[in-house]
């Protein structure tokens, strides 16, 4: 296990109501500066690989790509993070519904200056409008899933669905499918192609 990750299980932990004394110890030893509040694991895999494109180490450089297990647990995640507990500097991505939590969880600890970056819809959506409907399903069919993927649509309730939509929906119907797209659609991204919100993060990093 990663210095970094055992640095996350000890936050995690610490904002589910447990000790923060090892978070507090790791922190130190790893020089942590940032920490990005992410929704969930495909969010990270994705920051992760644009890093990766770019010749970035996140973690080296004092950089935490923190999933929450989801955007509610925001608040438990900036408490521990802001200025009551490591005193970090906080930034993230979200959804545009899940923009109230983000508000709320970063006024709620005392931080400063609110800084996060918003996805019209969600990651998903943005990476398959930057790359292209046609370029996705390239992408579903060369990771072997061209054929799970056709008999999605052959189901009734996609027929009155965009392709766009189709494939956002396709993305997250089996467990661990958002994580594996999440790297795949970021690596395949043109080097000016990168969603705005996405290159706005790395960018602030």
């Amino acid at each position: 296990m990663s210095d970094m990750q055992s640095f996350r299980e000890a936050v995690t932990a610490w904002a589910a109501g447990g000790p923060g004394d090892r978070a507090h110890e790791l922190a130190g030893r790893l020089t942590v500066h940032t920490v990005v509040l992410l929704e969930g694991l495909s969010d990270a895999a994705a920051v992760d690989a644009l890093a990766g494109a770019r010749g970035r180490d996140l973690a080296a450089e004092g950089v935490c790509v923190m999933p929450m297990g989801g955007a509610m647990n925001v608040g438990r995640f900036t408490r521990v993070l802001g200025p009551a507990g490591l005193d970090l500097r906080l930034t993230g991505l979200c959804d545009e519904a899940e923009r109230p939590f983000y508000a709320r969880g970063w006024e709620r600890a005392g931080v400063a200056r609110q800084e996060f970056f918003v996805c019209a819809a969600d990651l998903e959506d943005e990476l398959i409008r930057a790359l292209g409907v046609g370029r996705v399903e390239e992408l579903i069919g060369a990771e072997g899933d061209l054929r799970p993927f056709q008999t999605f649509l052959r189901q009734p309730a996609q027929r009155d669905r965009t392709a766009q939509q189709r494939l956002r929906r396709f993305l997250g119907t089996k467990k661990g499918r958002k994580i594996r797209y999440g790297r795949v659609l970021v690596e395949a991204l043109g080097p000016d192609g990168t969603p705005a919100p996405l290159d706005a993060l790395l960018g602030s990093l």
